[in-house]
């Protein structure tokens, strides 16, 4: 019997968990952490919905914190089994938990410094010794094409999904007798036409389709019109003598925006006087993992490595100690800051956020998705007011949304990625439900392909 069962981004965005139950044995596509606001953090505490103990292997699409940060705690709650993943991935899933992990004590002792009124020690998810033991059970990493033997009769294929340095779409066959069945993971899918990686390769045949669709309702803005704004944006806030504040997602988006950057500077689009930070030691460290693996970049990104540092500018500084990032929060104007993390739940970003959200000489841009629920949504939709560190911040600074920079596919990307091809179900998971779920299903309705967004924890059994 083949039964599938989502375990994480099940009508909402984040936490990516996929349970595939056959002959007896238990594969997990993912295990990733809720985010967003307190609701999440119960979800990352609650029950898996399965024992961690009974899985045999981890498949791990890509590095994510939403697909692979609550590893520790499964391998904590007595996961024993094989993590697969490629190498790129398993360089940058290394860094990103142990990051996670020193960020969670990070804020157990804030808070345990500022407790004043005796209440229990904030219960951390996992810790840095919980994150180090999880990497023990890493292999050696996956080559992208290659069948790879997972369990008895379950064979996997790692191809490139073209998100982040590393990710891939996942496809399973199950053997019983004579006959194969197939089940392919879409993973996150990058959008086409990115200068730093390659597309992503096309969905090849598969019975189910388990299928991302962050942005199933919409097309994004197109990359040149959303470099120039994000370039417009700059030179406005420095003729205004303001900071620029980037919240920046570390893997990927902070090397892309880093690239366009050097560009910018290169052909006198921004102002040669600009001083970029890179306030960001997994960011920093990223970086230097992006120039060990050029297997996944696009060929013209090769061509430019050649020829020198991509990512190389004057004025650019990397900060990886608490003293240099608290120092940038000195400077009155005219600093280009990219921090994580991305959607403001945590990292440097907030700091810069509490210095300059409140001047109106300054900017906030952000280039990349932000879930419901989180401090990057809050300034997104609007808010005059938000909280940063238990203080109330004015938002005076102007906002920029630029979409066009998102590292997922949109909907018509999404559309070309799975293909005419008939298949005998798609599942949609890992979009906000009204919006990239039901705009996505109504396009496959169009097509007449089979959907459905399963409930969490749902048991599906497949024919």
């Amino acid at each position: 019997m083949l039964v599938y069962s989502c375990h994480g981004a099940a009508k909402q965005v984040t936490g990516s968990c996929h349970l595939i139950e056959y002959n007896g044995r238990r594969v997990l596509v993912d295990c990733g952490m809720f985010q967003g606001d307190r609701d999440a953090e119960r979800a990352n505490a609650a029950p898996f919905g399965f024992a961690p103990a009974s899985i045999d292997a981890l498949l791990l699409t890509h590095a994510h914190l939403d697909h692979c940060g609550r590893i520790p705690r499964l391998v904590r709650e007595g996961f024993r089994g094989r993590i697969l993943a490629t190498s790129a991935t398993r360089e940058l899933a290394r860094l990103v938990l142990l990051d996670a992990a020193g960020l969670q004590e990070e804020d157990a002792r804030r808070a345990q410094r500022t407790n004043r009124n005796g209440n229990a020690p904030v219960e951390l998810l996992y810790s840095l010794d919980d994150a180090l033991h999880a990497t023990d059970f890493f292999e050696p990493g996956i080559g992208y094409d290659q069948d790879i033997a997972v369990a008895p009769g379950i064979a996997a294929r790692f191809l490139d999904a073209g998100h982040i340095l590393g990710s891939a779409s996942i496809l399973l066959a199950l053997e019983d007798g004579p006959r194969t069945r197939n089940i392919l993971f879409s993973g996150d899918l990058g959008n086409p036409g990115r200068p730093l990686l390659r597309d992503p390769t096309p969905a090849p045949a598969a019975d189910y389709v388990v299928m991302e669709c962050t942005y199933g309702d919409r097309p994004h803005r197109s990359l040149p019109d959303s470099v120039a704004e994000l370039y417009q944006a700059i030179r406005d806030t420095v003729n205004r003598r303001g900071n620029v504040v980037i919240p920046t997602f570390a893997l990927e988006r902070a090397q892309e925006v880093l690239y366009y950057l050097h560009l910018g500077l290169r052909d006198g689009q921004l102002p040669q006087q600009l001083r970029v930070f890179l306030d960001s030691p997994m960011a920093i460290s990223a970086t230097e993992i992006f120039r060990r693996h050029p297997e996944c970049f696009d060929a013209h990104f090769l061509e430019v490595l050649r020829h020198g540092d991509p990512f190389a500018m004057p004025g650019l500084h990397f900060t990886r100690s608490t003293q240099e990032s608290m120092a940038i929060n000195s400077i009155d104007g005219g600093a280009v800051i990219l921090a994580g993390s991305g959607m403001c739940t945590g990292g440097r970003v907030r700091h810069h956020l509490k210095h300059n959200l409140w001047r109106e000489r300054s900017s906030v841009v952000f280039v990349g998705y932000a879930a419901e629920g989180t401090l990057a949504r809050r300034i997104i939709d609007g808010a005059s007011h938000v909280r940063v560190f238990n203080e109330d911040i004015a938002v005076r600074a102007r906002v920029w949304t630029i979409n066009g920079f998102s590292a997922h596919a949109d909907r018509p990307a999404l559309l070309d990625w799975l293909g005419p091809a008939p298949r005998r179900g798609v599942f949609l998971v890992h979009g906000e439900y009204e919006r990239g779920m039901r705009g996505m299903g109504e396009a496959l309705d169009a097509r007449g392909t089979s959907w459905r967004m399963p409930g969490m924890g749902e048991p599906i059994k497949l024919g």
